[in-house]
């Protein structure tokens, strides 16, 4: 019996390129849905996927892309109009008669959402789960990558971690391990559907401990320091990557951190991905460039 087609978009994202990169591995035809054509996309493609260009925005594209496929991971970046390419996305579905759909939202999301991305993700659960195209919704914590993209510079030219994360722990899990559940969830959906899990790594963790493995491994001092959440959201707006609307979720998403939404840890990623996830250490000595660059 041949091995399903499986759309997988974000395909050069955090999550979707090692989705990619794992599908292939197990010998499953993969249809990469990106936004634009560039040397990420170039990659995929020459590792074996069916690369296509389109918009969550745009309907047709998306009905395009989803042409012959049977199952669909879905990941959406931190921007806005979330809830119309949900739509879109459920509508394209349901068409194309899909069932086995992977959602990616937020381990905050939530009804009672202060951030209105997160609260937009919480929405878009519940469309997903009324179009029944048989959805299940992984909810990560906070990427391990993400000390890296949010503190590797300052860590590198001063030994410190600037965040307003407060005494609030998180279980900082790999793009890697998120990608495995995910790859699973797809390879077999039907024991997933409905269910939303929290995925984490394998140690609930504050900055002050985080920092603590930092120094351990970088062989060297590193300090959290713990900055006002205001002062931290202005400074996101300083830098154009970030988006008045992101610094905002963000800034709301370090309050959740504060408030202890973030302190969760199971063994999810072993349970459904086989193996357990990386831990800290293992992180930063395979990522040891972006601390020290």
């Amino acid at each position: 019996m041949s091995k399903p087609l499986i759309l997988v978009t974000g395909a050069t994202g955090n999550t979707g390129a090692p989705v990619v990169e794992q599908l292939l591995e197990k010998g499953y035809p993969v249809r990469a849905f990106v936004h634009r054509l560039d040397e990420r996309s170039k990659l995929l493609s020459e590792l074996g996927a069916e690369v296509v260009e389109g918009d969550f925005l745009d309907i047709s594209s998306l009905e395009a892309a989803m042409k012959g496929v049977k199952r669909v991971y879905f990941v959406y970046p931190p921007a806005d109009k979330l809830l119309e390419a949900t739509m879109n996305v459920a509508i394209a579905a349901k068409r194309e008669g899909i069932y086995g759909l992977v959602n990616m939202p937020q381990l905050p999301s939530r009804e009672a959402a202060p951030s209105s991305l997160t609260y937009s993700h919480w929405q878009s659960e519940q469309i997903l789960d009324w179009a029944d195209i048989g959805a299940s919704h992984i909810n990560p914590t906070f990427f391990a990558e993400d000390l890296y993209l949010f503190t590797g510079r300052s860590i590198a030219s001063e030994g410190k971690m600037y965040l307003p994360f407060g005494e609030g722990k998180h279980a900082p899990v790999a793009a890697s391990d998120i990608a495995r559940v995910v790859v699973a969830t797809l390879i077999d959906p039907q024991p997933h559907v409905g269910q939303r899990y929290a995925i984490t790594g394998s140690k609930n963790m504050n900055m002050l401990e985080v920092a603590q493995v930092l120094s351990n491994e970088l062989g060297k001092k590193v300090e959290y320091v713990d900055l006002p959440l205001d002062y931290w959201r202005e400074a996101l707006t300083q830098q154009p990557e970030f988006s008045e609307y992101l610094a905002d979720h963000l800034a709301h998403v370090a309050q959740d951190h504060q408030d202890g939404v973030f302190s969760v840890q199971n063994d999810l990623v072993e349970q459904i991905g086989g193996l357990p996830p990386q831990s800290v250490e293992d992180f930063v000595r395979t990522h040891i460039d972006n601390f020290t660059a």
